[in-house]
C-alpha cells in the first residue's frame, strides 16, 4: 500500500468534519475489506483512488454528497442496484451517497470485486492478444 497515498485519503477525511468523512471512512473500509490486493492511490491532484491490476473506483467529497465512481461500472454487474449516477455513458458507474443514506456494504463489496474480476480479465485477454501479435510478427 502506498504509505503517502494512504496518508493523504486520512487526512482527507480528518478534513471532512461532517457525514461525509463517516461516509468516506466505511466506504475505504468497506472497499480495502473487498480483497487483499487492493492499493490505495493519490491521483489526479487530490483523489483517493483504489486499484487492483487497474483502478478499481475512485472517490471524491463534494458539497452536499460523496461520489465513488467506479473506471469500468458499465462493464460490471450491479444486481442491487447500488450505481445512481453516470448511467448513460459507456464505461463510469458512479454512486452518489447523501446524508442519511444507507450503504450496502455487502453490495458494495461484490461490486469491488466484480470490478476487480473485470479489470484481471481485461488484463489477461491484453497480454494473450499482445502474445499473439508478437508471434505472428516473428513467423513473418
Amino acid at each position: 500500500m502506498d504509505l503517502e497515498a494512504s496518508e493523504l485519503i486520512d487526512d482527507l477525511i480528518a478534513g471532512l468534519s461532517d457525514w461525509r468523512g463517516r461516509v468516506f471512512t466505511r466506504l475505504r473500509e468497506t472497499i480495502l475489506a473487498a480483497d487483499a490486493d487492493i492499493v490505495e492511490e493519490w491521483k489526479w491532484m487530490g483523489s483517493p483512488v483504489w486499484s487492483c491490476d487497474g483502478i478499481v473506483a475512485v472517490a471524491n467529497p463534494h458539497k452536499g454528497k460523496v461520489k465513488l465512481t467506479f473506471a469500468h461500472g458499465a462493464h460490471i454487474p450491479d444486481p442491487n442496484g447500488l450505481f445512481n449516477a453516470g448511467l448513460e455513458g459507456n464505461a463510469r458507474r458512479a454512486i452518489d451517497i447523501f446524508e442519511g443514506d444507507a450503504i450496502d456494504e455487502p453490495a458494495l463489496q461484490a461490486l469491488v470485486k466484480a470490478a476487480i474480476t473485470y479489470n484481471r480479465g481485461r488484463r489477461k485477454n491484453t497480454a494473450t492478444a499482445n502474445r499473439t501479435k508478437a508471434g505472428r510478427r516473428n513467423k513473418a
